[in-house]
């Protein structure tokens, strides 16, 4: 859903992805990096490389994908105006001739507006000229409500995209906008062919033939695409580097399951890259760490499985009032049951149990994992991110909570018993059983519910997790690299997630507290870099403190097997996987 953000309250935002100097943290396990080594392209003298999805694509039009399986694969056809790489800046690989900033005059120095200036000569796989008119049209396609564009968030404060001359783009917003690159850079950024989708608006969507071989101006061009099957690719002759890309071909198959995805690139070298690797931990360890033929690679990015703790009522006697921000938890308005829940709270035993310690996930206390800029060095010290369950109980003691005959504690009429909601996801239910089994351990009665994902992630389910009537659940998000929206949009009292706004908004735990709030102004009125992020910092940690949400897990964006013959190979966690497809070699 598109995230909303209040109007801003000084003329100067700095964009926080524009300043972070540390790259994301990654890590390669078991054998030495794919891409070490000097970089040496010669067009076309790469034969046919070979990529593995176990989830095959439907379509490859970025903006009607429905998750990376699709994106991934019409990445290498379409581009974006810019990249994002692995710390979250923008780099120029991409259509632009150059990053806009403040000093080159690309940034209004009130954040309005991005100029953009487009790389000169760019052509079309079909041969025809590329040009700023293509990239109003995308605007046109992506930002009109009948297209139902699966990137249509991007749009949100977008007020105009105009071709300025055959060069030039604008990108204007409503109001003095916190993140100056949300529009055309990225995964969800990717440039249409006006000629090719022009006929392709509002109810002509549907059926779009060119969803199926769009045009492109990236280093590949489409050959032939089965939905549901295998996609294969040319190289474009028509590409703007004379020297890439290396590969001849690619072929990018899709189907099969995770571990013989993984066989096939680790055993049988059959694969050059295999995406997702959601194998059993330690299969996937073996596997990785026999391998002669190939690396696994894990990076992490901003995605952290969570916990939400309902501070509103969700009892549904109240009926219309059911979980509305003026109602009040009648047990986790206390900060003592709150504290003593995440007390209670084994992350490094979710992390290694569950997410493969490392593998695919790594334990945090942080809202705000990546980037590193971002990311406080202060909650390890925190009583409520501590393992302690003889702490737990001293907290709930102390706050008059006792325990009863059932070993379920209360306070007058109130018992601490908590309905605790997830989608259906093997890791989540696993996490939801450990969870349980130590809360129970303290004085709480816990119930799990679960329901299917295309219902949880429904604004109109009463078991989803935008109404949240339920008391705590678990699921997983994160950001772009600025976390301006992210906080604003998750925990600001403004945002809070009601009857009235249809359970749209994304502050869905009703949570209010006036030093959060006074943080996240402040990061809408602050340019300098540095004091951005000690704002970001410190805004996590209140969320932290005030134990508003517990952090499990930041989860890894990135676990791949990649051939060691493969060279150039360097993920970004902001990106798709394919981002710079056109740098890889053997």
């Amino acid at each position: 859903m598109p995230i909303r953000v209040p109007a801003l309250t000084a003329a100067s935002v700095l964009a926080l992805a524009a300043c972070v100097p540390q790259p994301t943290d990654a890590t390669r396990s078991g054998t030495p990096s794919p891409s070490s080594g000097a970089l040496v392209s010669q067009r076309g003298a790469g034969g046919d490389l070979k990529i593995l999805y176990w989830q095959p694509p439907r379509t490859l039009n970025t903006h009607q994908a429905t998750g990376p399986k699709d994106s991934d694969a019409a990445r290498l056809v379409l581009e974006p105006l810019a990249s994002l790489g692995k710390d979250g800046q923008p780099i120029a690989n991409g259509l632009a001739a150059e990053i806009p900033t403040v000093a080159n005059s690309g940034i209004a120095k009130d954040f309005t507006s991005v100029t953009w200036k487009l790389r000169q000569g760019v052509k079309w796989s079909d041969g025809t000229p590329f040009s700023a008119d293509d990239v109003a049209f995308t605007y046109q396609y992506q930002c009109d409500p009948a297209t139902a564009a699966t990137t249509f968030d991007r749009c949100d404060g977008v007020q105009s995209v105009v071709a300025r001359d055959a060069n030039t783009v604008v990108v204007t917003y409503r109001s003095p906008h916190p993140n100056v690159f949300q529009w055309g850079v990225g995964v969800q950024g990717a440039i249409l062919q006006r000629d090719q989708y022009k006929s392709c608006l509002g109810a002509n969507v549907a059926g779009c033939a060119a969803d199926l071989k769009p045009i492109g101006t990236g280093p590949y061009k489409v050959r032939d695409f089965k939905i549901s099957d295998v996609a294969t690719f040319d190289l474009n002759d028509s590409f703007r580097d004379a020297n890439k890309p290396f590969f001849k071909s690619v072929t990018f198959k899709g189907g099969t399951d995770p571990e013989a995805a993984a066989r096939a690139v680790f055993q049988t070298g059959d694969i050059d890259y295999a995406w997702n690797l959601q194998v059993e931990p330690t299969t996937l360890r073996t596997l990785a760490q026999n391998s002669q033929t190939a690396a696994l690679l894990t990076v992490f990015g901003s995605s952290v499985e969570r916990l939400d703790l309902n501070f509103s009522n969700p009892d549904a006697s109240l009926g219309d009032k059911r979980a509305e921000p003026d109602t009040k938890h009648p047990f986790l308005a206390d900060k003592s049951v709150r504290r003593a829940l995440a007390m209670a709270t084994n992350r490094d035993a979710i992390a290694q149990k569950i997410y493969g310690d490392g593998l695919f996930g790594k334990a945090t206390c942080n809202v705000l994992a990546a980037p590193d800029a971002i990311s406080s060095p202060n909650t390890k010290g925190f009583d409520a991110c501590k393992f302690d369950v003889d702490a737990a109980n001293a907290e709930l003691d102390r706050a008059g909570w006792t325990k009863g005959a059932d070993g379920i504690r209360a306070k007058g009429t109130v018992k601490l018993k908590v309905l605790f909601q997830t989608n259906v996801n093997a890791r989540r239910e696993l996490t939801q059983t450990l969870l349980k089994k130590d809360w129970e351990s303290i004085g709480f009665q816990v119930d799990l519910r679960s329901e299917p994902f295309t219902t949880f992630f429904s604004n109109t389910s009463p078991g989803g997790a935008d109404r949240f009537w339920a008391d705590v659940q678990t699921y997983a998000d994160g950001g772009d690299p600025d976390p301006t929206a992210y906080l604003t949009s998750g925990w600001t009292s403004g945002q809070m997630a009601a009857r009235a706004n249809s359970w749209l908004l994304g502050n869905r735990a009703r949570y209010s507290n006036k030093d959060f709030d006074a943080l996240v102004v402040r990061l809408f009125s602050e340019s300098d870099p540095a004091k951005r992020a000690d704002i970001a910092r410190q805004a996590n940690d209140v969320l932290i403190q005030d134990v508003a949400v517990i952090p499990l897990v930041q989860r890894a964006a990135v676990t791949s097997a990649v051939a060691k013959s493969l060279k150039g190979v360097d993920p970004s966690p902001w990106d798709s996987e394919m981002y710079n497809a056109a740098d890889w070699t053997k």
